[in-house]
């Protein structure tokens, strides 16, 4: 057996201590590093990161993985550096690349008051400002357009330049707006001068949207002033009509609606909501009289403020008007007055039946031409008819045929005149006056002319007088492909008007008469100038105050501006302006000259000529002075 020699066993010995001194070591890292990797996970997954993974690299801790975004990597290696000391942290995370910028969100809200336009908003790079600027302007007209604007560099949207081209056709409809546009939306917040041009502007942005586009609308209305407020329904032949109606509340809408159905009337009913409403009870009252008119069958009811008239159709059975109508006084709330009349069997009242039925008669031919013909009690009414006559529809357009009947019934020139005054708010028509019925028949373009006559009928008459209204309402003509320019526009206008002037009764702002088919005439024209910038001028002559001839002016204009309103012309482009008798253009010493100096002019608005130097060639859309 072989004996280590003492020399040899000290290395050995030396040398197994080490290795079991490095093997201990070896373990005791192993364990260590299984700890602080423990450690770390357990964080980690304290933290809810669950993308990380930490692998122990000696005394050393490797965080690996892909993290969303910077954040998420950060808050990972603030995990484990709450475990172990942060410098012992090898930081080999990937972090994913970002996403591409999101498109800017593109909006512009255009603002429209008294103070001008105001604009603001993100607009495309691309988008053409100086465009922007010029529409703007030529709506603002000589009121300041206040520009908010800022831009960015990215792709237009699709859809962006109608919306916005639409957005201002929007806004050039309203004296007071609010537009909110984005691609492929447009919101109108807007108040219109009435109920029926608010119906009316809604139908025409929505039929002038652009495909794709939504309009969201949003438009209110002042509710007007009626007087005398007025309610007339007839009911004739089995068929039920509205010659006129007004309501206070949607309630009264309500009670009208179901009593005229009851009554035999279908369609929608035109009734808008106004002011000046006698009593309270005016839904109440109304509907109560339809239900008395359908009892008894027909004729005609009609409200004039607390004035109740009903007039039973000739031959109606007398216990049964007068039930309908002691039923009808006991409903009737305070104040309203009832006048009911059942007319005798059709016939000649009085006088000789072969010297010719006994009425008046009016006609009005569309070229404004008047004969008058029929029955008038004495010279005096007879001179006073045709100087009224000729005072409403020209000095040359009336031809008088009437014959002297003094034995015509009381209130017969009242009738005469009112007959007048109503026939002249048509384009062309016939008025009949007998004894007991003023008869109105014709046609307008003016759809709010059958409830004003109604209304001047009701006024004009007094209580308990029957009339009949049949006016025809003729849409206006198409605009033509084919537009004039703006200059031959105002030049037709100008050949109306030397033919025939706009005017007024002294001291009045009222459109009547010959003045009814000279704007009509005007009407057409515009119709095809859609794009012209025109300004109505009033003008006077030097008499009286300038103050009050001034504001007279202003007034005229802006009759003349709603009346083209109400014949469907777009007036967005149109504005009105009293001068006064600032600008005559004949002698104020002499009668002929102040006729000439009371006048309405039609021009053309100059340009800005910052808009003129950027139209870089095009035809300019205004010219003239201003």
């Amino acid at each position: 057996m072989t004996r280590l020699t003492p020399r040899l066993l000290a290395p050995a010995v030396i040398a197994l201590a080490a290795a079991i001194c490095l093997l201990a070591a070896y373990l005791a890292v192993g364990q260590l590093e299984s700890r602080m990797a423990k450690a770390v996970r357990a964080a980690l997954s304290d933290a809810g990161i669950a993308w990380a993974e930490a692998t122990p690299d000696g005394m050393l801790m490797r965080l690996t993985g892909t993290a969303p975004d910077e954040a998420a990597r950060f808050r990972a290696l603030s995990a484990a550096g709450a475990v172990i000391d942060a410098s012992h942290v090898l930081d080999e995370i990937n972090v994913e690349p970002p996403n591409p910028l999101a498109a800017p969100r593109f909006s512009v809200e255009l603002l429209r008051n008294a103070s001008g336009i105001s604009v603001i908003g993100l607009v495309p790079a691309a988008t053409d400002r100086d465009r922007l600027a010029r529409d703007l302007g030529r709506l603002a007209r000589n009121l300041p357009v206040t520009d908010m604007l800022e831009s960015a560099t990215a792709p237009v949207p699709e859809g962006w330049e109608a919306a916005l081209a639409f957005g201002i056709t929007a806004l050039g409809r309203f004296d007071s707006a609010k537009v909110s546009i984005t691609p492929g939306e447009v919101s109108v917040s807007a108040i219109a001068p009435s109920p029926r041009d608010r119906d009316r502007i809604a139908r025409e942005l929505r039929a002038a949207a652009p495909a794709g586009l939504t309009p969201v609308l949003e438009i209110s209305a002042p509710r007007p002033m009626i007087a005398p407020f007025t309610l007339r329904f007839v009911l004739e032949g089995g068929t039920a009509r509205f010659d006129a109606c007004a309501a206070d509340t949607a309630e009264a809408v309500t009670l009208i609606a179901e009593a005229a159905r009851r009554a035999g009337m279908t369609g929608a009913l035109d009734c808008p909501l106004g002011l000046g409403v006698p009593a309270p009870g005016w839904g109440e009252a109304a509907a109560h009289g339809i239900d008395a008119l359908a009892e008894i069958g027909g004729g005609t009811l009609a409200f004039s403020d607390a004035d109740v008239t009903l007039v039973a159709a000739a031959g109606t059975e007398r216990a049964r008007f007068d039930k309908a109508v002691a039923t009808l006084r006991s409903a009737l709330p305070a104040p309203f007055e009832l006048t009911a009349n059942l007319p005798d069997p059709a016939g000649t009242e009085g006088g000789n039946a072969s010297a010719g039925p006994r009425d008046f008669v009016a006609t009005l031919s569309p070229e404004g031409k008047v004969q008058l013909r029929g029955r008038v009690p004495d010279a005096l009414v007879q001179s006073a008819a045709e100087s009224y006559a000729r005072a409403r529809f020209g000095l040359n357009n009336v031809r008088s045929a009437t014959r002297l009947d003094p034995d015509l019934p009381e209130g017969w020139p009242v009738r005469v005149l009112a007959g007048l005054e109503v026939l002249s708010q048509l384009r062309n028509g016939t008025v009949t006056v007998q004894a007991d019925l003023v008869r109105l028949s014709g046609v307008t373009m003016d759809d709010t002319a059958q409830a004003r006559v109604a209304r001047l009928l009701a006024d004009r008459l007094g209580e308990g007088q029957n009339f009949e209204i049949d006016i025809t309402y003729v849409e206006p003509q198409e605009t033509p492909d084919g537009r004039p320019t703006p200059e031959a526009c105002v030049a037709r206008i100008g050949e109306i008007l030397a033919q025939e002037k706009i005017t007024f009764a002294p001291g009045s702002t009222r459109i009547e008469g010959a003045a009814v088919r000279v704007v009509d005439r005007i009407a057409e024209v515009l119709r095809s100038c859609p794009n012209a910038e025109i300004e109505i001028g009033g003008h006077t002559d030097s008499q009286g105050r300038a103050a009050l001839n001034e504001r007279l002016s202003q007034e005229r204009a802006e009759a003349v501006l709603t009346a083209l309103m109400a014949r469907r012309v777009l007036t967005s482009n149109l504005t009105a302006r009293g001068y006064g008798p600032s600008q005559p253009i004949a002698d104020n010493g002499t009668e002929a000259g102040r006729e000439a100096n009371r006048r309405i002019e039609f021009r053309l608005v100059e340009a800005a000529p910052e808009a003129e130097a950027n139209e870089n060639g095009q035809e300019d859309e205004a010219d003239g002075q201003d």
